[in-house]
């Protein structure tokens, strides 16, 4: 398993053989507080909401997937569902798959791009771990991950509520090649990162 880093960038495929299916799987936990002095944990649950956005080559929106919209026009990405709770303890489940058949992509998207908003605003600071993960095949099967990137958790992401978790790149003779970014941006929903996507990412 690659365990990739910030702006690092690998190419979907194996052993020269190109990637046909694959599964963007999101994992997060809850957020834990303390009350009563100390002495107890509470759990909070966290809504986050992964979403997927397709732009052609001139940086124009062709498509998103997301909670409200789980199958894209082209019937190449298909969304799991919302997950508004996280997980209250680590383990090798995710909360939202995209899954993604590569080979019915639209011929005009260039760039595919992932990121996740926090629907109840919650502080990412706050939420204890978030991870992304590429899974080889069109059934999501965690004992095939093919790479994988921690999010958030550090004093960077305070303040925000949304990030850009990664981007597709669609490569001279078709191949994709996927780029970790892990970013916090300033925006409040999936519109407000739309358009911080164009400006900055594509």
């Amino acid at each position: 398993m690659i365990n990739l880093k910030k702006n690092s960038q690998i190419s979907l495929e194996k052993n020269g053989e190109d990637f046909k299916h694959i599964c963007i799987g999101l994992d997060w936990g809850v957020i834990n507080k303390k009350s009563f002095f100390g002495l107890f944990n509470d759990k909070e649950s966290v809504d986050l909401d992964g979403s997927v956005t397709m732009f052609d080559s001139i940086k124009k929106e062709k498509d998103t997937v997301y909670y409200r919209k789980l199958v894209s026009n082209d019937k190449a990405i298909r969304h799991s569902g919302d997950d508004r709770v996280g997980d209250s303890s680590a383990d090798n489940k995710d909360n939202e798959v995209i899954y993604i058949d590569l080979q019915k992509v639209s011929a005009d998207v260039d760039t595919i791009v992932f990121y996740l908003n926090s629907f109840k605003q919650q502080d990412f600071s706050d939420i204890p771990y978030s991870k992304i993960r590429i899974i080889e095949g069109e059934h999501h099967n965690p004992n095939k991950v093919f790479a994988s990137y921690d999010l958030s958790g550090d004093s960077s992401f305070k303040g925000f509520t949304s990030m850009v978790m990664a981007k597709m790149n669609r490569a001279p003779g078709g191949r994709w090649t996927f780029t970790a970014i892990g970013e916090p941006i300033e925006a409040k929903d999936i519109a407000g990162t739309i358009k911080v996507i164009r400006e900055k990412y594509l």
